[in-house]
């Protein structure tokens, strides 16, 4: 088997130590550019999560991607302004943007013109391996980034958790097994996502974050992530404490993205 994420994170790690930049200086500016706007223009990602949950018994994070590499290409050609409507009309509570280029064929103003389309709160979703990664999520506009604890190391994980929320970025804390949880856990991870697909391998395992999801302590906000098809999966999920779903695959294939999302979440759970 492939392993992906192992291929995808000695890119991501060699474009960091690449960046001629001064972290230093970056992070000093991401911090004066959070003073300077404060509260303004800000969208509160956990928030619309707690909301849509109570609304609708499941919040969805709609997400845009045009390809990944255990499915190929998903559509090359989708307009992320147009696709963030789409799942904002659908009932979407979040939207996960996709910005990896090599292996996603996304990008960094794909995250742009879908936040400036919509009034929903944005992820950047990309690999996570150095403070200007979350310092750039910060100046691109997003109002969450990925922290994926496989990739990480217990000190860069709660350096970029500490950093994010200084920037005042939510940080979705992906993790894949028990010992993860437990060290996202251990760092004071609020938001916590259950990746039910294996990065290194792309495989999906659909129950997965059913197992996890009872060892989730109160208070931590759940997500479910990969894997889900229909409304059946959302109510199962939503059984065992999950407030979110991550959605991408099956939302970007729909014909009807709209309708696609407002049948995830059904009839009220």
């Amino acid at each position: 088997m492939p392993a992906y994420l192992d291929s995808i994170l000695v890119a991501h790690r060699a474009a960091a130590a690449q960046d001629g930049r001064d972290p230093g200086a970056v992070v000093d500016e991401a911090r004066e550019l959070c003073l300077r706007e404060g509260e303004v223009g800000r969208r509160d990602f956990v928030q619309a999560l707690v909301s849509g949950h109570a609304a609708r018994g499941m919040a969805v994070i709609s997400e845009i991607k045009r390809r990944s590499p255990s499915k190929g290409e998903l559509d090359l050609t989708l307009d992320p302004a147009v696709v963030a409507g789409e799942y904002e009309a659908g009932g979407a509570s979040c939207l996960s943007v996709l910005t990896d280029e090599e292996f996603f064929g996304g990008s960094r103003s794909d995250l742009v013109a879908a936040r400036a389309a919509c009034t929903l709160p944005v992820l950047r979703k990309d690999f996570t391996v150095s403070a200007l990664d979350v310092c750039d999520a910060r100046t691109l506009g997003a109002d969450a980034v990925l922290l994926i604890v496989a990739a990480l190391d217990d000190l860069e994980l709660v350096t970029f958790l500490t950093l994010a929320r200084e920037l005042g970025l939510a940080a979705l804390v992906e993790v894949h097994d028990e010992p993860e949880l437990d060290r996202a856990l251990a760092v004071g991870a609020d938001l916590i996502g259950v990746n039910q697909r294996d990065l290194r391998t792309f495989e999906v395992d659909r129950d997965r974050a059913l197992r996890m999801g009872e060892r989730m302590p109160e208070g931590v906000v759940a997500v479910a992530e990969s894997g889900i098809r229909d409304a059946v999966d959302v109510e199962r999920l939503a059984s065992v404490g999950y407030s979110a779903v991550l959605v991408g695959e099956t939302l970007v294939r729909s014909a009807d993205r709209r309708s696609a999302v407002d049948a995830l979440l059904g009839a009220p759970i």
